[in-house]
Formats: structure tokens, C-alpha cells, sequence
């Protein structure tokens, strides 16, 4: 079984997590550069501000993940207050290339209803995130981070879970409390970019271990 460690950092601070997951015997990581949304201190618990952001994903096994845990976390200490955050995914199926074998997992999933924070994930075409964080927001979420995307077909291609895909997309990641997420996701689907069938999808996974990375 593995799991994926994940932090949101300022930005040019992804290899400073990094460093100190391979310290701790992780293999590797990758860092996406994404932007903020939060607007004020308190919504920074979860958005962590309108700036460039890193985005950190280790795939560790099981036996390290709670070494390579406390690793970043106390890395971090060195950091101000409210430096980021981080949390783990379950990781069901992994497969490294040049390599036909596979690992799955499923028993993972038994202990994730005791969560408390989710994961929601909306791809929407360039420009809408934006408005689909505004809409979160009055839903209950705190903040969120946007990747840059793109389509990977040409016009007339088929469709990617009913989406025409265009050349460039937005991925809005917000890390939201449990009881919240109904409440956000109804809210960015009443939202005009989201009426026209295709427009965008939401996806959510149940998030374990979320940590305040920071001075305490």
C-alpha cells in the first residue's frame, strides 16, 4: 500500500519539502506550480494566500509515510506560521514506468469516513476558476489553489468525460471540511459556467493526516 504526501507551499519552497522527504527515505517527488486564492489570514488555513504556490507530491510506502510525515513537518518548523499545508491520499494502484508490474490496494479505503477534510478537485476551461472560488467561498471553503491546464486533443477529438476539451483549462484544488463539501460543490454547480452541459467536472477525495505546516 502507499500513500501521497501532498503540501502547498509558498512558492520556490517545493524542494525544501522535498529534500526533507528524501531525507527521510521517500525516492522522489514532483513539484506543480500553482496560484492562491485566499484573501486574508483566516481563509489562509486552507488557501494560504494570492500568491504563486508549490504543490509537492511524495508516493511513499506505507511503513515510511508517518517518517517522511514528521520530517516535513518539523522541516517546516523552521518556517513562519501558516507556511502551508499537507495531507495524504490513499494510492490504490502505482506503477513506475519500465516497470509492468503493478501494486493495488484497496483496504486502504476502511478507516477514510473518519476524515475530516475533503479534497475537491473542478476542472473548468480557462477563467472560470476564479468565479468558482467566489462561489466556494460563500459556501463555507476558506481558499483554494489554481493550476494552470490544458487539453491534450484537437477540435473535433472525443470528448473527456463528456467535456469538449479546448487547449487551456483551470484546476482548482480546495481543501474544505467534510460537512462543507455539499454545500461548495451545489454552490459552484449553480454557477452560469457550469450550465452548459460539458463545461467542467468535479471530482473529491477523502483527505487523512491534514497538517498545518509552520511555527505553531
Amino acid at each position: 500500500m502507499f500513500k501521497s504526501i501532498i503540501c502547498i507551499v509558498p512558492h520556490n519552497q517545493g524542494e525544501f519539502i522535498n529534500e526533507a522527504a528524501l531525507q527521510a527515505g521517500a525516492s522522489g517527488g514532483s513539484i506543480i506550480m500553482g496560484r492562491g486564492t485566499a484573501s486574508n489570514s483566516v481563509l489562509q488555513l486552507l488557501g494560504l494566500g494570492d500568491t504563486s504556490k508549490d504543490i509537492t507530491y511524495n508516493i511513499v510506502d506505507n511503513q515510511i509515510e508517518e517518517k517522511v510525515r514528521t520530517a516535513i513537518y518539523n522541516a517546516a518548523q523552521t518556517k513562519k506560521a501558516h507556511f502551508g499545508v499537507m495531507f495524504s491520499l490513499n494510492v490504490d494502484t502505482f506503477i513506475r514506468s519500465g516497470n509492468n508490474s503493478k501494486n493495488s490496494d484497496s483496504k486502504g479505503a476502511e478507516n477514510m469516513n473518519k476524515n475530516e477534510y475533503e479534497m475537491l478537485n473542478i476542472i473548468v476551461n480557462k477563467g472560470y476558476a476564479e468565479d468558482a472560488m467566489a462561489a466556494a467561498r460563500k459556501a463555507g471553503a476558506g481558499g483554494g489553489t489554481i493550476i494552470n491546464a490544458r487539453g491534450t486533443a484537437k477540435e473535433g477529438d472525443a470528448k473527456f468525460f463528456g467535456i469538449n476539451i479546448v487547449p487551456e483549462k483551470e484546476m482548482l484544488i480546495i481543501l474544505a471540511p467534510s460537512d462543507k463539501k455539499d454545500d461548495i460543490i451545489n454552490a459552484i454547480k449553480s454557477l452560469p459556467c457550469f450550465s452548459e452541459a460539458g463545461s467542467g467536472i468535479i471530482f473529491c477525495s477523502e483527505v487523512q493526516d491534514f497538517t498545518l505546516l509552520g511555527k505553531n
